[in-house]
Formats: structure tokens, C-alpha cells, sequence
């Protein structure tokens, strides 16, 4: 558990060069000196209180578990700075006109992808799709919804099969119909791992790798995309063309809302 004063101890001994076991677990937890004050500067800002346990571990980043002043949880999303392979993020960020000069070293991409996973959420969670809702973005540091119940973290559909399926996958086509269709932004991930199923209810996470329409690679990405939901429904008992799912999502995206 991370409050301020354990931060702000952390902090300094990284910065008196102390390398003992405990700070190397420290660094294992995706925590550099600038991420530790980044989370420290947030919890000045009255952000969040204190980080709890991880909840889920990646290649490129931890999510954890947070309180916030009002006692309510939030996720703390930490992109890795010094293990990602972050070449391959240049391709999701090359051609998205909401950024530019961006600095090619790996801290400037990755605070970049953070600020990029930020924008997508905040546009889809505008345009009435199902996904967390995004507090803050700061450098490699991405604030957001708590999605489970109870403090426990929410399934992920590889996992878990919602009771009512026929539900889920009306709510799923919804949501994605208006990531991609209202919002404008292409998921370019979208996977059984990628929807966690809250209440029986999805929820689409990972947007980091999403991509406006504008995007000179938008139309690949979608093509991917279809492909993987068209599995993903098979798995779920119902059986869709990629033309088909199409259509219904363009249908979803320009209705209004229920």
C-alpha cells in the first residue's frame, strides 16, 4: 500500500541511489523516480489517497487499486517506462492528427500513449459506449473508473460468460457502435480479454491502441476488429458476417440515445 508520506519516502531513498531488495520490488511495480512523483504530485492534488494492490499486470502496464478523499475506489493505470517495447506503439500514433511532435524517446512516447488512452476514453464515454470513465492523464500515469463491484475488479469476458447472453451482446454492439461510429474511434485492439463483464453488463477497456478515423491505418484496424468480435460472438452463441456486424454497429453509432 502507497500513501503520500510512503511515497514521498520512496522518493527519497531512490533519489539517495539506495538499490536494497525492497527497491527493486519497488522498481518490478513499473515504479521509476518521475513515476513516484507523478503519483505523488496526484495525490497532492487530492486525486487519490492511496494506491492498494495491483489488479491487473501487462507487458506495457499495472493497474491498480485506489482510494480516492471520498473513499470511493478509482484505477491507477502505470504504463511501463524502462521494459515496454514501445517501437511498436509509433504505428497506433504515426498519422492520428490529434498528436504531433511528438518526442521519439521512449518516456515521450509512452506519456504520449497515456494521453492517447485518455482522449479515446473520454470521447467514447461522451458518445455513450460502455468503458471507464477517465479522471486525469499525468505522463505515464492514466486515472479512471473503478470497474467491479464491492472493491473487487469485474471479470473479463475470456473469463467469465455473462448469464444472459443475448443481453450482453445487444449492450456490447451498442457500446461498440458508438465508439466507432459517434465517437470516431477505432478500438484496433478489441478482444475477450479486452470486455469485462460488470453486473452482466460489458464493459470495453484498453483503448490505448485506438486510433481516429483519420488515422491512415483506421480502415486495417477495423477490419481486425470485426474479425475478432465476429469470434467473440460465435463463442457467445450467435452468428454474424463481417458485413453484417457492420451494418449494425453504423446502426447503433447514428441512433439515439435509449
Amino acid at each position: 500500500m502507497y500513501d503520500i508520506r510512503r511515497v514521498e519516502e520512496l522518493i527519497a531513498r531512490w533519489e539517495n541511489g539506495e538499490r536494497s531488495a525492497e527497491m527493486r520490488k519497488v522498481r518490478n511495480e513499473v515504479f521509476d523516480v518521475l513515476t513516484l512523483r507523478t503519483i505523488y504530485k496526484l495525490m497532492e492534488q487530492r486525486y487519490i489517497l492511496r494506491l492498494e494492490g495491483v489488479i491487473s499486470t501487462g507487458k506495457e502496464a499495472n493497474v491498480f487499486r485506489a482510494l480516492d478523499p471520498s473513499g470511493e475506489y478509482v484505477a491507477v493505470k502505470i504504463y511501463r517506462v524502462e521494459t515496454t517495447e514501445f517501437r511498436h506503439m509509433w504505428k497506433y500514433l504515426d498519422g492520428d492528427p490529434r498528436f504531433f511532435r511528438i518526442r521519439r524517446n521512449r518516456r515521450g512516447i509512452i506519456n504520449v500513449w497515456a494521453k492517447k488512452e485518455f482522449k479515446n476514453l473520454e470521447s467514447s464515454f461522451r458518445a455513450g459506449a460502455s468503458v471507464p470513465y477517465p479522471i486525469v492523464s499525468r505522463n505515464n500515469v492514466l486515472l479512471m473508473e473503478f470497474v467491479g463491484v464491492g472493491g473487487e475488479p469485474a471479470p473479463r469476458l475470456k473469463d467469465y460468460l455473462p448469464e444472459n447472453t443475448e443481453r450482453f451482446i445487444d449492450e456490447l454492439l451498442t457500446s461498440l457502435g458508438r465508439m466507432y461510429f459517434r465517437a470516431g474511434i477505432v478500438h484496433a485492439d478489441l478482444s475477450e480479454y479486452n470486455i469485462l463483464v460488470r453486473e452482466d453488463l460489458p464493459v470495453i477497456i484498453d483503448l490505448g491502441q485506438g486510433v481516429p478515423w483519420e488515422h491512415p491505418m483506421s480502415l486495417e484496424f477495423f477490419r481486425r476488429d470485426m474479425e475478432r468480435l465476429q469470434a467473440i460472438l460465435s463463442d457467445l452463441g450467435k452468428e454474424y458476417s463481417v458485413k453484417e456486424l457492420i451494418t449494425i454497429l453504423e446502426t447503433r453509432g447514428k441512433q439515439n440515445e435509449r
